[in-house]
This record gives structure tokens, sequence and C-alpha cells, in this order.
């Protein structure tokens, strides 16, 4: 592509770099230049422009937007028709954003004309929201560049893993001094978590924080067929021999991992019970703001699985805002 000044005589079939006002004349910026409006800003005294002239082996910036994103997108994914080098990608259905990050920032390593911008993976989106943009950023770019942006991506690298599971149990233990209001408005809490997933409580329950209690609440829940079962405790899980994992276990279910690199949320539970997925909340879970134990259930209700691994990876990124409200900020206030 060549860039620069240009006679108004050979401007013709190039791509204006800028704005151009003569008269009642006006060329936009990346609009084509024809012969007649050639001719009007000649007559309007206008001797050359500031233009892009593609090469024969350069792809114009809306067919290359348009066939990067095409190999970009997944399952879920929509595509709006290019404009100014740009192709946006919108979610077509509500769930879970799924990235492959390592070959996305192969495909934006491959030349500076071309890049890929997407929301955080797995973050929750639903129907319409816009997940990711490829823009080119000049007026076209090599077709052997955007060949190796497109060998690098491979397979789709963006995708709706839509919301599957909607059939939630909760159990709240209770401890002397817990107020049942507490217990409510978790709940609903809860219940405005699930929202956007179409998923609702089929059971609840509340006993007393003790094992052999909260093991048969939690066999009572499984006989209504739960995608996911959550344990709020009156008291935060500190042990692996704790009362809830303790209680999984004597009702014949399996601890996956305790503890996550997400603050708030470090005290999360992840079990299994007769395949249904159990999760011991953190006190954070409580309140209505952003933590770990959101990360965790927002995977699950997508039918994503969530085990040590995925777990374990969720350091970087994982320091959230402070819950004011919970027993032990993480950081005292200053004295005075």
């Amino acid at each position: 592509m060549k860039f620069g000044h240009v006679a108004l005589a050979d401007a013709v079939g190039s791509i204006s770099a800028h704005a151009v006002r003569a008269g009642e004349i006006v060329l936009r910026k990346g609009s084509r230049v024809t012969r007649e409006i050639a001719e009007k800003l000649e007559a309007a005294g206008v001797e050359g422009i500031v233009a892009a002239r593609l090469d024969p082996e350069d792809v114009h910036e809306d067919e290359a937007a348009a066939m990067l994103a095409r190999k970009l997108a997944g399952e879920g994914i929509r595509i709006d028709p290019p404009f100014t080098g740009r192709a946006n990608l919108f979610a077509q259905t509500s769930g879970v954003l799924r990235l492959d990050r390592a070959l996305i920032d192969a495909v934006n390593g491959v030349d500076e004309a071309i890049t890929f911008a997407t929301l955080p993976a797995f973050r929750s989106v639903s129907t319409g929201e816009m997940v990711a943009t490829v823009k080119i950023i000049p007026y076209a770019v090599p077709r052997e560049a955007l060949d190796r942006a497109m060998a690098k991506a491979g397979a789709p690298l963006i995708s709706i893993a839509p919301y599957a599971r909607r059939r939630i149990a909760a159990i709240s233990t209770l401890l002397p001094g817990l107020k049942p209001s507490v217990v409510v408005k978790t709940m609903e809490i809860l219940s405005k978590r699930l929202e956007p997933a179409g998923a609702v409580v089929v059971f609840e329950e509340r006993v007393p924080h003790e094992i052999a209690p909260l093991a048969d609440a939690l066999r009572r829940a499984l006989a209504t067929s739960p995608d996911i079962v959550i344990v709020f405790g009156a008291s935060a899980i500190s042990d692996r021999r704790d009362v809830i994992p303790a209680a999984v276990e004597a009702a014949g279910g399996r601890i996956e991992h305790l503890g996550m690199p997400v603050d708030p949320g470090n005290l999360l539970l992840i079990a299994e019970l007769a395949d249904a997925p159990v999760l011991g909340a953190p006190g954070c879970a409580r309140s209505p703001k952003e933590n770990g134990f959101d990360w965790v259930l927002q995977r699950l209700l997508a039918g994503l699985p969530v085990g040590r691994a995925e777990v374990v990876g969720m350091g970087v990124g994982g320091l959230l805002m402070e819950i004011k409200s919970r027993p032990q900020p993480r950081a005292e206030p200053p004295k005075t």
C-alpha cells in the first residue's frame, strides 16, 4: 500500500486518508475517490489529497476484518458487517465467554495492522452483548500478513458456552447468633445471581451447623435432581475436616479442592456428590459484589469444568474489590 500526498489526477481509485471540504464538496475520510469527485475537487481549487493506494496484493480493511472475524468466531458468536476496517462480534446467546488467549496473542503479534480485542475470558455475557472486535489499523493489509494471522488462529478462538445448568439446591447451616434475616438476604442475592442464567432454586433448607444434619440435608437435596448444590455455612470453612467438607464426605461425596487464589473468595470449597457439583460458599457470597464465588458459579452454570487446575489458574487478576462488610477485611483501617 502506498500512502501520502497524491495529485488529483492520480487520486482516482485511492482512499482518502482525511476529510476534505472544498466549497459544497465533502470527501469523507476513508472514502474512495471517484473521477467525479476528483473533478469537483479540482474545480474547487484542490490540487491534491493525502490518500492510500492499494497494491494488487493488498486486502481492503473491511474485507480483511470480515475474513479474520469469520475465522476467529466460534459457536454462539454473531458478526456484524464491517465498517472502517472494523468487524464487531456479538453473543448470540447468554453464557460464559471462552477464549484461547495464547493463540489470540499470536494473532495480534503477526502484524501491527491486525488487531483483535475481546472481553476477559470466562466473563458472563448476555444475548446481543459485544464480546470482541477485529480492527485493521490502516486502509489495507498485505494478503500475506492476513493469511499468516488466519493460520496462527488455526480454528475459532472465541465462543460462548451457553448456560445449561438451571436447577439449584441451596442449604444454609445455622448457629446461635446468626439472624434469620441474614439467610433470607443471602437467598435473595443468590436468586439475583442466577437470573442471567435462567436458573432457579428448586430445593432450599436450613439445618444446624453440624455434620450429620447437613449430610442428611445433602441427601434430601439430591432427591430433587439438582444441577448444582450450594451450601452457605454459618461459619467459614477453615479445613478439609471442617463441618461442610466432612458432611459432603459423609453423604458419599468427594472433595475436589478447598481454597482459591481469589480474594474475596478464598474460603471456597469445590466438591462432587452423585455427579452434581457442590459448592461450599465463602462468606463473601452473601454480598452482591463480585467475588470468587461468582467466577466458579458462572462457569458451572455454563456446564464448564471447574476443578483444582481451573481454580489455581485464577490467581492473576484474582485480587478483587474489597467487600467492606465482611468480618475480616484484608487491610486494617489506619489507626487514629
